[in-house]
C-alpha cells in the first residue's frame, strides 16, 4: 500500500503544514497554548500573577481548582512511532487493511521528522517489541519503508509489556505516537500511558468501517484473528445498538485518559481518505 503517489502527496502536505506553522508562529516547534516555543512539562496551582492564558480549563472542570500548564523548552524532540502489528490489525473489510493504513499514518509522522532534520524511530509490537534505533535522514526513512513493506501483522497483543520495555529505551522527553485499534482493557492502557507522562503523546486509533459501524446483519460466524476462536452470533438492530454503545463508551474512556495526560486522541476509519485524517493529526 506504500506507493510513490502516497509519498508525493505526503511531500505536498508537509509543505502546506509547514507554511501554516511558519505563518502563525515564530520558530518551528511551538506550543499552541503559550506561543513560546515550549513543550508541556506538568501542572501547577494557579497563583495571582500567573498568566491567565496558561490555565488548563479541562483540569479545572475535573477538579474545580485552577491549575496552569507549565512548559519547558523543546529542543531536538525525538519522535517515537509505536505501531501495533498484532493479528487484529490484519483485518480489512475493504481495500485497505488496518495495518496498511496505520503504517501510512506512521510514515507520515516519520516524514515530518525527517523534513525537520529530527531523529525518529518507528517500532512495532505484538507478542514482542521490535525496536529500531532513532536516527535522522532520508536513508533512515527509506529503511523504515522497506521494513514496513516486509512486516506482517500477526500474533497476540502484549500492549502493557511492550510499552514498559519501550520506556526503558527513551532517554529524554519525546514525542510518543502510538497507532493501534486500542481494543484493550482501558485500565491497562491508562497504566501504560501514565508511565510516559513526561513526554508529548498522540494516540491514533485505526478502525475498519465494520468496527466503526457494525454494518453486518444476520446469522454469522466471527473469528478472533488473535486467538482463532470462532463464535456464532446473530446480529440485528438490538445487537448493533448494544455494540455501538460499548464502542462509544470505550472511546470516551480513551479520550478521558488522553485528556488527563495532556495527550491527543484521534480515531480514524480506513474508509476515510488518509490525507483527510493526517492533516488534522499532523497540523497539531
Amino acid at each position: 500500500m506504500i506507493e510513490s503517489d502516497f509519498l508525493k502527496h505526503l511531500d505536498r502536505m508537509s509543505l502546506l503544514i509547514s507554511k501554516r506553522i511558519s505563518s502563525n508562529f515564530v520558530g518551528e516547534r511551538q506550543s499552541l497554548s503559550t506561543g513560546r516555543g515550549t513543550m508541556f512539562k506538568d501542572h501547577g496551582m494557579y497563583t495571582p500573577g500567573d498568566d491567565f492564558r496558561a490555565i488548563d480549563w479541562k483540569v479545572y472542570g475535573r477538579t474545580d481548582k485552577l491549575h496552569i500548564r507549565r512548559y519547558e523548552e523543546d529542543k531536538a524532540l525525538v519522535s517515537h512511532i509505536i505501531l501495533d502489528s498484532s493479528s487484529s490489525m490484519n483485518y480489512g473489510s475493504g481495500k485497505v487493511k488496518k495495518f496498511d493504513y496505520a503504517s501510512m499514518v506512521g510514515l507520515a509522522f516519520a516524514y515530518m521528522s525527517m523534513k525537520k532534520n529530527e531523529k525518529f524511530v518507528l517500532s512495532t509490537f505484538s507478542e514482542n517489541l521490535d525496536l529500531i534505533i532513532p536516527r535522522k535522514g532520508k536513508r533512515h526513512f527509506v529503511s523504515v519503508i522497506d521494513y514496513l513493506k516486509e512486516k506482517e501483522a500477526k500474533g497476540k497483543t502484549q500492549f502493557e509489556k511492550s510499552l514498559l520495555n519501550y520506556l526503558k529505551k527513551i532517554e529524554s522527553r519525546s514525542m510518543i505516537i502510538i497507532i493501534s485499534d486500542f481494543f484493550y482493557d482501558v485500565e491497562e492502557i491508562e497504566r501504560s500511558l501514565g508511565r510516559f507522562k513526561n513526554s508529548e503523546i498522540k494516540l491514533i486509533q485505526v478502525l475498519d468501517p465494520v468496527e466503526c459501524n457494525l454494518n453486518l446483519k444476520g446469522d454469522l460466524r466471527l473469528k478472533d484473528l488473535e486467538t482463532s476462536e470462532v463464535v456464532r452470533t446473530f446480529i440485528d438492530k438490538v445487537t448493533k445498538a448494544r455494540y455501538m454503545k460499548k464502542k462509544d463508551e470505550h472511546n470516551a474512556k480513551l479520550k478521558w485518559i488522553a485528556d488527563s495526560l495532556g495527550a491527543k486522541f484521534y480515531s480514524f476509519s480506513t474508509d476515510t481518505p488518509i490525507f483527510d485524517n493526517l492533516y488534522e493529526a499532523l497540523r497539531n
